[in-house]
């Protein structure tokens, strides 16, 4: 199952870099990322297959690895260039009373979120 991994990064030049580079000589793949600088810190979510050989890479490296969840990984070629495909879903999550705390797009047009109920919200979405 894929997980999601929080991951804490000084915002300066090199240390996204530096995260890559620990995954790649780990072998780990990343399938999804996202990224945002708050406050001097680099929050950055890395969607990975294993996440214990990605946190060993990474912490082996010096980067702090804040949280790991479950993710909801889903096919979204149906709906690519479809306006309005994302606030469907959204109010679908929202009406079952379930909050969708991380989200953003991974390779081969997969959309991923982490969800305070996964199977709520993976119910609403028809999963």
């Amino acid at each position: 199952m894929a997980k999601d991994l929080t991951i804490s990064l000084e915002d300066r030049p090199g240390t996204l870099a530096d995260l890559g580079e620990a995954l790649g000589k780990a072998g780990v793949n990343i399938e999804g990322i996202c990224g945002i600088g708050v406050e001097g810190r680099g929050i950055t979510h890395v969607l990975v297959e294993d996440a214990a050989k990605a946190r060993q890479a990474l912490e082996g490296a010096g980067i702090k690895v804040e949280g790991e969840a479950d993710a909801i990984v889903a096919d979204m070629s149906k709906d690519a260039g479809t306006p309005g495909a994302l606030g469907k879903a959204a109010r679908a999550v929202a009406d079952a009373g379930v909050n969708i705390q991380v989200m953003y797009v991974a390779t081969r047009n997969r959309g991923v979120i982490v969800t305070s109920d996964n199977a709520k919200a993976r119910k609403a979405l028809g999963m």
